[in-house]
């Protein structure tokens, strides 16, 4: 079985929530929140579909983005069936970070201004 890995945006306050394993209505600021659904074709400037490496049996996941105080990838997420891992940034920092190398799982990366993006792990 797949995990379900959902990620909702309020448009009234802004808040981002990503949600696992059950398949829920989220409410935020008594509205209910949109479904982001991932792009996976970055036809922008910035980049957003996040790019690894594999070294071994680990992956280098990244986003050549601009990480500026007003446009930054928030996180870059790795799915697979049994696991989620999520790493967190803030402005100015490198997005980049290690997962373990799992043929078929999913990369996401989160961007302020542009949403969701996703890339599968061959």
């Amino acid at each position: 079985m797949n995990r379900i890995f959902k990620v909702f945006k309020c448009e009234k306050c802004g808040t981002v929530m990503i949600q696992m394993e059950t398949n829920n209505e989220e409410v935020c600021c008594e509205h209910t929140m949109v479904e982001l659904i991932p792009n996976s074709v970055d036809a922008s400037f910035e980049k957003h579909v996040p790019t690894y490496e594999r070294i071994g049996d680990k992956i280098i996941a990244k986003v050549n983005h601009v990480m500026e105080e007003e446009h930054y990838i928030e996180w870059i997420a790795c799915v697979t069936k049994n696991d989620e891992q999520i790493r967190y940034f803030e402005p100015y920092m490198i997005a980049e970070t290690e997962f373990v190398y799992v043929p078929g799982s999913k990369l996401y990366a989160y961007c302020n201004k542009h949403g969701l993006w996703e890339k599968e792990v061959e």
